[in-house]
């Protein structure tokens, strides 16, 4: 292999992806098995996992495990670490990356439901699988946790506020497990910004783009282009990078 090749190796680890069935979540699990890695597909969508998993074998020959989960909701989380340890035996990267953002008229329109919906998912469900797998990495002596966050919660706006809050909740996580974790396994949080996924059907986006001209690249990002930062934060590329955030997101000031 070349040096690049080298740095960026994942070869038989194991990366466990949250909301790894679609959106960005998708492109880094085919990253990191193009790379080298076993994958973990978990989402709520099983279905959707499957297909998923089924497509990254097929193109890369490496294993992707499915599986049903719900990450905002405490008690499942156990059950999905155990699977990742009983199946592998290990978990080397473990991506939290499944999140969501309501949409909502006004603020009044918030209830209590929603709230606390946003935040099981984007910060507490989080919280449960970094300290459940991180415990597990620390005595192996390794590992590198990524929390998938969002410009949003340095920057929130109206129709994100819970969201944005809760993702503000997982930067500060980031640097707290960073120290609590470390010095064996490694947490950085991942910040993207406006990206063309699915998700994005919903956007106004005439106004998305219109925004994007105050950005340093004036535009929003194509899914496949989060894969750099992400394999760089999963290998010892980033064997000095810890308790940090990596922006991606087109040079929002």
């Amino acid at each position: 292999m070349g040096y690049a090749d080298t740095l960026f190796d994942l070869t038989d680890r194991v990366v466990v992806i949250t909301g790894g069935s679609r959106g960005l979540g998708r492109q880094m699990a085919f990253g990191a098995a193009q790379c080298g890695a076993d994958v973990v597909i978990a989402s709520r969508d099983f279905e959707s996992c499957a297909a998923t998993a089924e497509e990254i074998e097929n193109a890369t020959g490496r294993t992707a495990l499915p599986y049903g989960v719900h990450v905002g909701r405490w008690d499942q989380l156990d059950g999905l670490t155990d699977a990742v340890y009983d199946r592998f035996g290990r978990a080397d990267v473990l991506v939290n990356n499944a999140g969501m953002s309501p949409l909502y008229a006004s603020l009044a329109d918030v209830n209590e439901k929603m709230f606390d919906s946003v935040v099981n998912l984007n910060l507490k469900g989080p919280f449960r699988l970094s300290v459940l797998f991180g415990e597990r990495m620390q005595k192996a002596g390794s590992g590198s946790i990524i929390n998938v966050s969002s410009t949003g919660s340095i920057r929130p706006t109206p129709p994100i506020i819970p969201y944005a809050a809760a993702k503000a909740g997982l930067n500060a996580l980031t640097e707290g497990l960073a120290l609590s974790l470390g010095p064996a396994v490694r947490v950085n949080t991942l910040m993207s910004g406006p990206f063309y996924t699915d998700v994005s059907k919903h956007w106004d986006l005439e106004a998305t783009k219109e925004a994007s001209k105050a950005h340093a690249l004036q535009r929003a990002g194509d899914p496949p282009e989060i894969i750099g930062a992400a394999l760089y934060l999963m290998s010892d590329a980033a064997s000095y990078t810890s308790g940090s955030t990596l922006r991606v997101d087109g040079g929002i000031p």
